[in-house]
């Protein structure tokens, strides 16, 4: 009996206006978190100089992260979710939705 879903994505062509700065990353983490039903307990997030991001907010569910390289144009994302796999499927459709990747990388692992 498994306990959740574990989506490990890398997203490659993303514009790197999506990827410099906490605030757009953050925004588009917070949509992608309240649209695939999950909910937010804790967060944190860096801001690289001269830019790129760290995000990890804490789910009830468990975590979603996302790490940012905007001078390779690209994003790693962990998405863990002990609610259902329907969820954490959704976040990586939503995942792709707003960040536009030209190509995504991903790994679908049932903890």
């Amino acid at each position: 009996m498994g306990v959740g879903t574990h989506v490990l994505a890398e997203l490659f062509g993303v514009r790197k206006d999506k990827l410099a700065e906490v605030s757009v990353v953050r925004e588009l983490m917070h949509r992608i978190m309240h649209e695939s039903g999950f909910e937010a307990v804790g967060e944190t997030f860096h801001q690289f100089e001269p830019q790129g991001v760290t995000g990890i907010i804490l789910l009830s569910e468990s975590h979603f992260s996302i790490h940012t390289w905007p001078e390779k144009e690209m994003l790693a994302a962990d998405i863990f979710s002990c609610s259902g796999r329907e969820n954490a499927l959704q976040a990586l459709k939503l995942l792709r939705h707003y960040f536009e990747p030209a190509r995504i990388k991903r790994k679908v692992v049932e903890r």
